[in-house]
């Protein structure tokens, strides 16, 4: 005659871990869905109401807490309190929530804190999701139900993913943003069912990728993009001094008001930035990025660029200091069409470096460190949340590298042809 099962199980983990884990079987009467709920769970896992059940030292508690959560359970039940339990969801339905701002879980959560969630955030998920998530079968299957094996071999099918070029997603920033987009949804879920196991917890996030690297011009060669007659429209010299002298974004440049010109002291209140920056249509004007207010330096050479600014195009009437001639606002592309001509017109050579806009901001940073300037300020200035990022704005032992190889070659020449080079960045 079969052996007939008790209401639950216990085991233990493994010989090396001494805990226990938990099942309650269908012969304790429970609806299917609560014996679901509690298949090998552990112990640590019991409601608030059993807390003291948590930690069982011995096989003799474990039976206690087990028999304690049986009794508890059918309490719940006779209530109709099952659904506290189990509540099919797929993962697909839940991962949609978090592409659109209506019902994004986590937008309303960052928007209670009094704090603005972007809309262009949601734009690159909704990018990610739909190139390589939608299709998976892993959305099908019920968040409550799913375990590690499938979320591990969901990672890896979207790692062996191509991307536009050909190449395998894997190891590519692309890949990072992917899933850490699935981890983020996951780890939502959790906020609102903390009983529940989250299977990435037991996966390890993909290795930060380094992305595309931006290079950085050296003072020599900063100081040749503003000889005379190398930007000579009065707009994109305000503009480029504006990146290169006081660190701004795109967005922040071209938020900037009149009333944001401390002449006096001289500082710049960057207040606002250009949310979507790179759509007419849907840019918005907002606070400035991670929606973090700050002073910028509003050194003598921007300060004479905006002056004579004014002075050729006038003041406009929607505020803005930086503006074209009928007052219209560049687009996203404006500088980065730009750029690449203020250094050929400076003779700069960019061959094999990946000069880009915001180049100026890692340029700045390293001119910045190299003359001494204490790295807290360098972050105040460049708006950053942490330490950790701004040392990714770093790329002074190249520029020492550079310097090297540089007087070497001077020291080849005849000294009447050396030519004191001026400095920019001094400390005071």
């Amino acid at each position: 005659m079969p052996k007939l099962l008790d209401s639950y199980s216990i085991q233990r983990r493994s010989k090396t871990n001494k805990s226990f884990i938990l099942t309650v079987n269908l012969e304790s009467g429970l609806p299917p869905e609560m014996c679901e709920k509690w298949k090998r769970r552990s112990f640590a896992c019991l409601p608030p109401e059993l807390s003291h059940f948590r930690n069982p030292t011995s096989r003799v508690m474990a039976k206690k807490g087990a028999d304690a959560l049986i009794d508890f359970l059918r309490k719940e039940a006779d209530m109709g309190n099952v659904w506290r339990y189990y509540t099919q969801l797929l993962i697909g339905n839940w991962m949609e929530r978090f592409i659109s701002l209506d019902n994004n879980p986590r937008a309303e959560r960052i928007i209670a804190k009094g704090i603005t969630y972007s809309q262009k955030t949601i734009d690159v998920y909704a990018s990610y999701y739909n190139r390589y998530i939608k299709s998976d079968p892993f959305l099908n299957m019920d968040i409550n139900k799913v375990d590690v094996p499938a979320a591990r071999a969901f990672v890896a099918r979207i790692g062996m993913k191509k991307t536009s070029d050909g190449r395998t997603l894997a190891g590519t920033r692309a890949f990072e943003i992917t899933v850490d987009f699935v981890r983020m949804t996951f780890k939502e879920y959790w906020e609102d069912h903390q009983d529940w196991r989250n299977p990435f917890d037991r996966i390890d996030p993909p290795i930060n990728s380094a992305g595309n690297p931006r290079d950085v011009l050296q003072e020599d060669e900063i100081l040749k993009l503003f000889m005379p007659g190398v930007i000579t429209d009065p707009l994109e010299r305000a503009v480029a001094i504006a990146m290169f002298w006081a660190g701004l974004r795109r967005a922040e440049i071209f938020g900037l008001r009149y009333e944001d010109l401390d002449w006096k002291t001289p500082l710049l209140k960057i207040n606002k930035a250009w949310k979507c920056f790179e759509s007419k249509k849907k840019r918005t004007l907002g606070l400035p990025k991670w929606n973090k207010c700050r002073e910028a330096p509003f050194p003598e050479d921007l300060q004479a660029a905006i002056k004579i600014l004014q002075e050729t195009y006038g003041l406009h009437k929607n505020g803005h200091v930086f503006c074209l001639k009928d007052g219209t606002i560049p687009g996203g592309r404006w500088i980065g069409r730009r750029l690449p001509k203020w250094m050929k017109n400076a003779g700069i050579e960019a061959a094999g470096r990946r000069i880009v806009p915001h180049s100026a901001r890692h340029s700045l940073a390293s001119c910045l460190e190299e003359a001494g300037v204490p790295l807290r300020y360098i972050q105040d200035i460049l708006g950053h949340g942490s330490l950790k990022t701004t040392k990714r704005y770093l790329h002074t032992p190249q520029g020492k590298i550079n310097e090297i190889t540089k007087k070497i070659e001077q020291n080849a020449k005849p000294k009447e042809e050396l030519l004191e080079r001026p400095q920019i960045f001094k400390v005071c």
